[in-house]
C-alpha cells in the first residue's frame, strides 16, 4: 500500500473504483484502505482476506485487503503529507511480507505503491528505496545478493540504468566495465523473459556527444564500448555507446516512427529517467530487473502536496498493473 501519508493507499482504491480488478489484492492495513475509499468516493466495501488465495472468493464491488503483520497501532494518526517514521516502518512491513508471498510462490508479482525515502529512514530502515530494499530481500541466506537493475519504461520507451540511487559524484565511479555488462545481461534477460527474442539494445555514453574520441572524457573508450563488445561477444545485440542527447529518440517507438532500439542503457539516474518521464508521467512504470519475481511500481512519488484530497491520478498505477501481468504470461 505505499506510505499512508502519500497517495499510494488513494490510488490503489481509485483503481479498484475505475477497474475492480478480480486477480489482486491489497497488502496493508484495513483501516488505512478503509480511508482511502471514503475519500475517493466511497462505494466499495473493504473486504480483508486472511490468505492471497481468498482472493478469488471476495464478491464485486469489493477491495480485498490482506492485513499486513506488525504495523504501528497508531497509524491512522500519521498526518497526511508529511514525514512520519509509522509510515516509513508500516511500508517496510508490507514490502518484506509481500516478497515473502512472492518467493512462496502465492503471488506472482508486486505492484508497490510509492514510499518516502526519509521516512523509511525515519524508522530505521537502512535502505534508501524499493529497490535496494527488494534486492536484499530476494537474497538467500549466505548467498550474494542478486544483481539487480531498475527499469523505467512506458508504451514508447524503455530505459535500464547502470547506476540509480547515489550522488552523481559517486555514479560515476560506480560506471565499470562489470557494472554496465551485467546491465546489458540483466536487460537482455529480461526482455527474452518478457517475450523479445531478439532484443536490439542501445547503450548510452556517459560524457557529452559519448566522449568525442576522447576530447570530453575516456570512459567510452576504456570502460562502455569494451563492455558492450563482450556483451556482443555472448550473443547480445547491443550497440553503442551513443551520444545520450540523441539515443532516446532514435529509441522511442511512436506513430509513424518505429524506434531503432527496445531498450536503452543509461550510465546515471536522471541520464535516463528524464526522458521516459518528460513522455508522461501517468504512463511510465518502474520495473526491477533481476529479482527472482516479478515487481512493478508507479512512475511518480508519494506526492505529500496532494495526499488526502482524493484528487490523486492512478493511470501510472494501472499501467504498473497491466506491465506486471504482461511480464507474467508474455
Amino acid at each position: 500500500m505505499g506510505d499512508v501519508c502519500g497517495i499510494g493507499p488513494e490510488t490503489i482504491a481509485r483503481l479498484f473504483h475505475r477497474a475492480q480488478p478480480t486477480d489482486c489484492f491489497v497488502l496493508g492495513d484495513v483501516g488505512v484502505m478503509r480511508r482511502a475509499v471514503q475519500i475517493t468516493g466511497g462505494g466499495l466495501v473493504v473486504a480483508e482476506i486472511d490468505t492471497a488465495q481468498a482472493v478469488a472468493e471476495v464478491p464485486a464491488n469489493a477491495l480485498p485487503v490482506l492485513q499486513a503483520q506488525a504495523l504501528p497501532a497508531d497509524l491512522l494518526s500519521a498526518p497526511w503529507g508529511a514525514v512520519d517514521a509509522r509510515a516509513g516502518a508500516a511500508a517496510a512491513r508490507c514490502i518484506e511480507q509481500a516478497v515473502m508471498l512472492a518467493r512462496r510462490a502465492e503471488v506472482s508479482a508486486l505492484v508497490t505503491a510509492p514510499v518516502h525515502k526519509e521516512a523509511l529512514a525515519a524508522a530505521g530502515v537502512a535502505f534508501p528505496g524499493h529497490t535496494e530494499m527488494l534486492q536484499s530481500l530476494a537474497t538467500e541466506p549466505g548467498r550474494a545478493p542478486p544483481p539487480v537493475r531498475m527499469m523505467l519504461a512506458n508504451g514508447e520507451l524503455r530505459t535500464v540504468l547502470v547506476t540509480i540511487h547515489q550522488s552523481l559524484r559517486s555514479a560515476l565511479d560506480a560506471v565499470t566495465f562489470d557494472a554496465v555488462l551485467d546491465t546489458l545481461r540483466i536487460a537482455h534477460r529480461a526482455a527474452r523473459a518478457w517475450g523479445q527474442v531478439a532484443p536490439r539494445i542501445a547503450v548510452a555514453g556517459l560524457n557529452p556527444h559519448a566522449g568525442e574520441g576522447g576530447l570530453f572524457g575516456d570512459e567510452e573508450i576504456t570502460i562502455i564500448a569494451p563492455a558492450i563488445a563482450a556483451a556482443r561477444a555472448e550473443g547480445i545485440d547491443a550497440g553503442g555507446p551513443f551520444a545520450p542527447d540523441t539515443v532516446f529518440m532514435r529509441a522511442r517507438h511512436a506513430p509513424g516512427h518505429p524506434g531503432e532500439f527496445d531498450i536503452v542503457i543509461a550510465m546515471t539516474h536522471d541520464h535516463g529517467l528524464i526522458p521516459v518521464k518528460y513522455l508522461g508521467i501517468e504512463d511510465g512504470v518502474n520495473v526491477t530487473l533481476g529479482l527472482p519475481f516479478v515487481r512493478t511500481s508507479p512512475d511518480h512519488g508519494t506526492a505529500f502536496d496532494i495526499a488526502g484530497t482524493g484528487v490523486a491520478d492512478a493511470s501510472s498505477l494501472a499501467a504498473a498493473l497491466a506491465m506486471a501481468r504482461q511480464l507474467v504470461s508474455p
